[in-house]
């Protein structure tokens, strides 16, 4: 890296520097202003605080079981050679039931959700729950109305002052008694956490419909999977009372357990209803038989007949006992059948009968699995729903073909039978012998056998439904219970203070560079850096109504920086070869304040000791006499007009230094621009050349005349004065425009009026060099801490 671009790189980052530092010294002179908005948001933010309902948080958390995926053994697993007892769970399933509105209506509704208490306190109500000092039972006209209502009562040992929700009185009523409303009525009565602190004080009781607070709660409550390797289930609910909240949690699990349970009983509650159904039927028809029996043994006067034919029937056993097998499941394919003939399609088929055919028992557990996952999405569904649609769909499948599988199972049921049936035809061939009784007899006798084997079957059936009922658990496993650490989660008084702290410094902030955006005004170097013009120095904002400032012994700050200028100007004409200097001081526009610089800067170079001349060359809006406070005299115009005039007759000398000539504008002309042409001009120029080592001219505004253009010629050096917070930065154009033609020569631009207090321009203090603030010469003001800090950074 050569030279120039180490230097280059040095310049940038003292300029990003400087910039930086500049903009703080800006925004820290408004520092009353950071203070007022520091005080402000933080009252704000106490103020939130103070009026927002603190919210808790409580959490709890449980285990979705599955055989599958889980891990923990379940507590039926003793029961599943029953078949009944077999589920499969699905853990997002479980989320989408937990946030049903079913469950929370239940939770509503058991808890009293709708009906909510407050305490008068200061500055907010404080919600009461469990230790309500009262309890407001409401009953409805009908199933028609809706509750909702909004009263105050002022609470008394006996009774309380009924009032409306602004607080005009209504009646005074006692605990128990009822109150109409449009909806129904209400009852008031004391609770066991009435005490006498509630006397005489003011509450407000707040019913509304179960619907609003089923939609409240489910919109604050959330329900998520505690990680993605694992059936548990995370339950999160916000709520002013971390009870109520918890109580709200655990109750809406409890309500999730008793519906899983529901569902899962519905299996085993159908087919206990079916078997016991056909149990009264078969008892009627045992005993039908049983009697029929002890008839026959009666009129014909028997006893053991069947003692007499053992050797015979012994060989028939087999026959006999396959024929009552056959006939049992025959019967029992038979109720299946009328079973499914007068089933509507909308309930479970029972199960596990004992049939033969596996693939009968396989279709019905595959036909309930069905209809129970059918279920349990209409509860939150509707019947034009498309998975309950496609479920219904391969419903209707299912059943038809159980149906068929039925049918088929009973023809073969028929042919074995028959079959049995002539076997054992064969054998009553061999037993002719056996009397007519016998043979009698055992036909009554096998229909009573068939009769009580199929009763005991069922009985049997029965007790293995009942069992499983019975041993019924949850899908839930209760982890850890609703719990609250007591710590408030809403609003964060951290976050709360920590944001007002950030508006209350950033707000200022944004507003003043806005401000800075919006502003046009010059107000420092900067805005003549932007358009690459030479910068001379800047002049602090005076207060004093006295324009000549510049005096012998004096060192104010003003009285520096116009020395400072001076040197600055001396090093400006070093680059003119003329060895007595003119210098011409303009602006863009009136009022910036070029006399004043014209005027004081002469004083300045004359207490240099050396001889000034001060010519005035705005003619048509003169200052200097006035700021001198001289009357007005002959100058200039004058001695352009009237030959006899010489320039030793309209010159004067001022009262602060001998070596301080001034040639005033003189009489104000009708043709200002004429005059400024007229040769003489040059002659005066000449003259003043000649005999001055500096001339000062104070000329006109640049932007509003062509005057000052016209007698460009005579300049070595140009000082363009712009006024701090007067001069719009666009006209800036002109004089960058009439440098770049080199229409003034050597042309520098000087701040007036520089507020070093905001941050613009530089300060000038006791000695030499530039400083923010300034000491004076022992009667100027201490410089700021924070400037004198800004300072040394």
């Amino acid at each position: 890296m050569n030279n120039d671009q180490l230097n280059y790189n040095n310049t940038a980052e003292e300029a990003r520097e400087g910039s930086i530092k500049d903009t703080m010294v800006r925004y820290l002179f408004h520092w009353k202003w950071f203070v007022l908005s520091l005080v402000v948001s933080l009252t704000i933010g106490f103020v939130y605080l103070r009026y927002q309902t603190p919210l808790y948080e409580v959490s709890a958390r449980i285990l979705i079981k599955d055989d599958k995926n889980g891990g923990v053994l379940s507590e039926t697993s003793a029961f599943e050679d029953l078949g009944i007892l077999k589920t499969n769970k699905n853990l997002e399933n479980e989320i989408e039931i937990l946030r049903s509105r079913a469950l929370m209506t239940l939770v509503a509704k058991e808890l009293n959700l709708n009906v909510n208490y407050f305490v008068k306190g200061r500055p907010l109500e404080h919600e009461r729950f469990f230790d309500s000092p009262i309890l407001a039972s409401y009953f409805l006209k009908d199933s028609g109305y809706v509750p909702n209502g909004n009263w105050q009562i002022i609470v008394g040992e006996t009774g309380f002052d009924l009032l409306s929700a602004d607080g005009d009185f209504i009646s005074k009523k006692n605990y128990g008694d009822n109150i109409e409303t449009d909806f129904g009525k209400i009852v008031i009565t004391k609770t066991p956490f009435f005490s006498n602190y509630y006397l005489n004080k003011k509450m407000r009781i707040l019913i509304y419909p179960i619907d609003v607070a089923v939609d409240n709660y489910l919109g604050a409550i959330s329900i998520y999977p505690t990680n993605k390797n694992s059936n548990a289930i995370t339950i999160t609910l916000r709520d002013p009372i971390a009870d109520k909240a918890a109580a709200i949690v655990d109750n809406l699990i409890k309500q999730h357990n008793l519906d899983a349970i529901a569902d899962k009983n519905q299996v085993s509650k159908n087919t206990a209803n079916f078997i016991s159904e056909r149990i009264n039927f078969i008892t009627g028809e045992l005993n039908i038989v049983e009697e029929e029996a002890q008839n026959y043994k009666s009129k014909n006067k028997l006893t053991d007949i069947e003692s007499e034919a053992k050797l015979f029937l012994t060989s028939g056993d087999l026959a006999n006992t396959g024929y009552l097998q056959t006939s049992t499941e025959l019967s029992v394919a038979d109720f299946m059948l009328d079973y499914l003939g007068k089933s509507a399609g909308n309930e479970l088929i029972p199960a596990n009968l004992g049939l033969s055919d596996v693939s009968i028992a396989t279709q019905i557990n595959e036909y309930n699995k069905l209809w129970l996952e059918k279920n349990r999405i209409q509860k939150n569904s509707t019947e034009k729903n498309p998975v309950v649609e496609s479920l219904n769909q391969q419903l209707n499948e299912l059943k038809i073909g159980i149906k068929n599988a039925l049918i088929n199972l009973k023809n073969a049921l028929k042919i074995k039978l028959r079959d049995l049936e002539r076997k054992e035809a064969e054998i009553n061939s061999k037993i002719t012998s056996v009397p007519k009784y016998e043979r009698e007899f055992r036909l009554i006798q096998r229909q009573q056998q068939i009769k009580e084997q199929l009763y005991l079957y069922l009985l049997q059936k029965r007790e293995e439904t009942n069992i499983a009922l019975a041993v019924t658990v949850a899908n839930a496993k209760i982890i850890d219970k609703a719990y609250s650490d007591g710590s408030q989660v809403a609003p964060k008084k951290k976050m709360v203070y920590l944001s007002s702290l950030m508006i209350g410094f950033v707000l200022p902030i944004l507003i003043f560079y806005f401000l800075d955006l919006l502003d046009t005004k010059v107000h420092g170097k900067k805005e003549i850096d932007d358009f690459k013009l030479a910068y001379l120095g800047d002049i602090p904002e005076t207060k004093d109504k006295n324009k000549l400032i510049v005096v012998e012994n004096v060192r104010s700050n003003m009285a520096e920086a116009f020395r400072i200028l001076r040197s600055n100007l001396e090093f400006l004409n070093n680059k003119t070869p003329s060895k007595n200097k003119i210098v011409f001081v303009t602006s863009t526009i009136g009022k910036e304040g070029k006399s004043f610089i014209s005027l004081n800067l002469s004083a300045t170079i004359a207490l240099a000791n050396k001889r000034v001349l001060l010519i005035g060359t705005d003619l048509r809006n003169p200052k200097l006499l006035q700021y001198m406070n001289l009357e007005k005299r002959q100058g200039l115009s004058n001695l352009i007009v009237n030959q006899e005039l010489s320039i030793k007759d309209v010159i004067f000398s001022s009262d602060t230094s001998s070596s301080f000539d001034i040639l005033p504008s003189g009489t104000i002309p009708p043709n200002p621009s004429e005059l400024l042409m007229h040769s003489r001009v040059k002659q005066i120029f000449d003259y003043a050349r000649e005999n001055y080592d500096i001339t000062i001219v104070d000329t006109a505004p640049i932007g509003l005349v062509a005057d000052t253009l016209l007698i460009s010629q005579y300049a070595d050096s140009t000082i363009f004065v712009a006024r701090a917070g007067y001069l719009d930065k666009r006209l800036l154009r002109i004089v960058d425009s009439l440098n770049r033609e080199n229409r003034l020569p050597n042309l520098a631009c000087l701040i007036n009026g520089a507020n070093y207090k905001k941050g613009y321009g530089y300060g000038y203090g006791y000695g030499y060099g530039y400083g923010y603030g300034g000491y004076g010469y022992g009667h100027e003001k201490e410089i700021p801490l924070w400037k004198r800090l800004m300072k040394a950074w």
